[in-house]
C-alpha cells in the first residue's frame, strides 16, 4: 500500500503517535481540517426539544409504526425547527437506528425502509436542506443562516449539525438504542455524513456513500476524471465549504490535510465507506486509499475491524446494494449476527496506476 500523507501516525512535530497519546493527535487532526475545509460548525443550541406531532396506528402488514417529531432548537437569537420521521418495528426494542438526512432526494424509499425495519432497526429520516437551502444564491436567507447571518460555516457544516440535533432527539426516545445510531447519506449528503460522524462521538456508525471530494475521497490521490476543488466553483457549490478550502482552487494536492483525517477522527467508532467502481467523479480509489490509511489508527485503538469499505459495480447512486452493505455491517456490529461479506478486501491492487 502506497503511503498516504500527511501521516496519521505522526504528530505535527514528527514524533510517533501512541495509543496513550491518541487524543492529542486527534485534536491536531480536528483543528487542521474542520475550521479550514468546512468553516467550522454551527453552535450547539441552548436546548433541543423533541415534540411528537403524529403517531400512526401500526398496521401488521407493514411491520412498523410511523412517528413524526418536530425537533425544535432554541438559541438566544431565536428558534429553528425541522421534522424527524421514524418507522419503528412493532415488537421488541429498544432498537438501533439508521438515520438518513437526504429527505430532499428520496433515496431512503419505501423499499429501503422496509428492509431496514425487517432487520430490526428503526428507519429515521429528515431533510437536511431545512438547515440550509442547497441553493448558491439563496442559502444565506434560509435555515441556520437566518439566525447567524455572518456565520463562517459552509452548508455542509449546517447539514451535519442537523444530524447532531436529530441524535439529540433520538436519544430522548425510550425505544431507541442511543449507543447504536448509524448515519448514512449520498454524494453531498455523504460529505455531510462523514463530517457529522467525525464531529460527534455519539454516532456509532458512519456511512458516507459516493461522497467524493470533501468526503471520503483523498485530495492528493485522485483517479482521472475525479471531482476537484475547481469543480465546486464552476458548479456554484463552493458555498458548501469554508473559505479556507476555497482558497485552494487549482491546488488540491497542496491542502495542509487530507480526507483520511476525518476517517481517523471517527476511530474507533464504526465507519463504512460505500462506493461504486463506475462512479469516477467520486474517486472510489481515493476513498479506498483513505480507508486503508485509517486502518492503522483503528488498529492502534484496538478496533481494527470497525472500519470497512463496500465497492459495487455501477455508477453514482445510493442503491439498494449500498443499503444492503450498511445493513450487513450493522448486523455484525449491532445485532451480533454472522455476516459472510468481507469489508476489508483488497480492491485496487495497483493504486498508483489508477491515480493521475
Amino acid at each position: 500500500m502506497m503511503p498516504i500523507e500527511p501521516n496519521l501516525m505522526q504528530f505535527e512535530d514528527g514524533t510517533e503517535v501512541t495509543a496513550a497519546a491518541w487524543e492529542k493527535r486527534r485534536a491536531e487532526l480536528r483543528e487542521a481540517i474542520i475550521p479550514h475545509e468546512y468553516g467550522g460548525l454551527p453552535p450547539s443550541p441552548l436546548a433541543t426539544n423533541t415534540i411528537l406531532l403524529c403517531r400512526s396506528v401500526a398496521r401488521t402488514e407493514e411491520g412498523f409504526g410511523h412517528h413524526t417529531y418536530e425537533v425544535r432548537t432554541e438559541f438566544a437569537e431565536g428558534e429553528l425547527s425541522f421534522l424527524l420521521n421514524l418507522r419503528v418495528p412493532l415488537d421488541g426494542g429498544p432498537f438501533p437506528v439508521v438515520l438518513n438526512g437526504d429527505g430532499c432526494w428520496g433515496y431512503f424509499n419505501d423499499e429501503i425502509v422496509l428492509r431496514t425495519v425487517r432487520r430490526g432497526n428503526i428507519a429515521a429520516s429528515f431533510n437536511r436542506t431545512a438547515l440550509a437551502a442547497d441553493n448558491r444564491d439563496l442559502y444565506r436567507e434560509t435555515g441556520l443562516y437566518r439566525l447567524f447571518p455572518e456565520a463562517s460555516f459552509g452548508a455542509l457544516g449546517a447539514w451535519a449539525w442537523g444530524y447532531h440535533r436529530s441524535i439529540d432527539a433520538l436519544s430522548t426516545l425510550d425505544f431507541v438504542r442511543p449507543d447504536q445510531i448509524a448515519i448514512t447519506g449520498h454524494s453531498r449528503g455523504g460529505k455531510t455524513v462523514l463530517l457529522a460522524g467525525a464531529t460527534d462521538d455519539r454516532i456509532a456508525l458512519t456511512n458516507p456513500n459516493g461522497s467524493g471530494t470533501g468526503g471520503s475521497g483523498l485530495n492528493r490521490l485522485k483517479s482521472s476524471g475525479a471531482e476537484v476543488v475547481d469543480d465546486f466553483f464552476r458548479s456554484g457549490n463552493i458555498f458548501w465549504f469554508g473559505s479556507g478550502f476555497a482558497e485552494y482552487r487549482h491546488r488540491d494536492r497542496e491542502l495542509p490535510y487530507d480526507q483520511h483525517f476525518l476517517h481517523a477522527l471517527i476511530a474507533p467508532r464504526a465507519l463504512l465507506a460505500s462506493e461504486a467502481h463506475g462512479d469516477v467523479w467520486a474517486n472510489p480509489p481515493g476513498s479506498y486509499a483513505a480507508c486503508r490509511a485509517a486502518v492503522s489508527v483503528y488498529g492502534l485503538l484496538g478496533a481494527p475491524r470497525n472500519i470497512g469499505w463496500a465497492i459495487r459495480e455501477g455508477g453514482h447512486a445510493h442503491s439498494s446494494e449500498d443499503f444492503d452493505a450498511l445493513l450487513d455491517f450493522m448486523d455484525a456490529r449491532f445485532h451480533g449476527r454472522e455476516v459472510v461479506r468481507e469489508f476489508q478486501r483488497e480492491v485496487y491492487c495497483d493504486l498508483e496506476s489508477l491515480l493521475s
